[in-house]
């Protein structure tokens, strides 16, 4: 029996190199440890369909480093046709995968639907993480915002890393959602579909 234990921290080059390889020939993709994983989880149908748009920014400067200073794959991590709703948090049972499952590379923009996983590649340093929604394309919920989307700011510190945010939309106090976008290093509450941030 073979045990396959992957760091939490980064590692010198040679033993990144032999991971990613063993990683690649294994048949299972596992969270990298030199990468983030932005994951939004199932919502319900048509909120699933309202894309959110990644921001990134340098928390030292603030520019806006989003396609300079990163590079993205993406994967669907439900099949609808096969499990339309997702029933659970586990993290190990979300990013492990067999061949069905491929990773896909963003062709002009990066951004998240509904059950997709975002696999950010980041040069080192510290960021500014958001997510945003312009007005014209929340087309498919209604809500009291009638503005764009916006949600909070997640920093990130490559020298701290963490595997794995979760975004999530927003509700108001009756559990109506009200336009918005929460991230967060928890994973949040399921109830047949994500719950949204309240």
């Amino acid at each position: 029996m073979i045990f396959l234990c992957i760091p939490l921290y980064p590692q010198n080059s040679s033993s990144k190199q032999n991971s990613s390889s063993e990683q690649k020939n294994s048949g299972h993709l596992h969270p990298d440890p030199w990468s983030l994983i932005i994951y939004r989880p199932d919502n319900s149908d048509g909120m699933n369909d309202v894309r959110c748009w990644l921001k990134l920014e340098d928390a030292q400067t603030g520019e806006d480093v989003t396609y300079s200073k990163a590079k993205a794959n993406y994967e669907f991590v439900a099949d609808r046709k096969k499990a339309p709703i997702r029933d659970t948090t586990s993290i190990s049972r979300m990013f492990k995968y067999t061949g069905e499952a491929p990773s896909y590379n963003y062709k002009k923009s990066y951004y998240l639907s509904g059950g997709m996983a975002m696999h950010l590649l980041l040069q080192p340093g510290k960021y500014k993480i958001s997510v945003y929604t312009p007005k014209e394309q929340a087309i498919y919920v209604q809500t009291e915002n009638k503005g764009d989307w916006t949600s909070n700011v997640f920093e990130y510190d490559t020298a701290n890393p963490t595997n794995v945010i979760f975004v999530s939309p927003t509700a108001n106090d009756n559990g109506f959602y009200n336009g918005g976008w929460h991230i967060d290093y928890k994973a949040p509450d399921f109830w047949k579909v994500t719950k949204p941030k309240m």
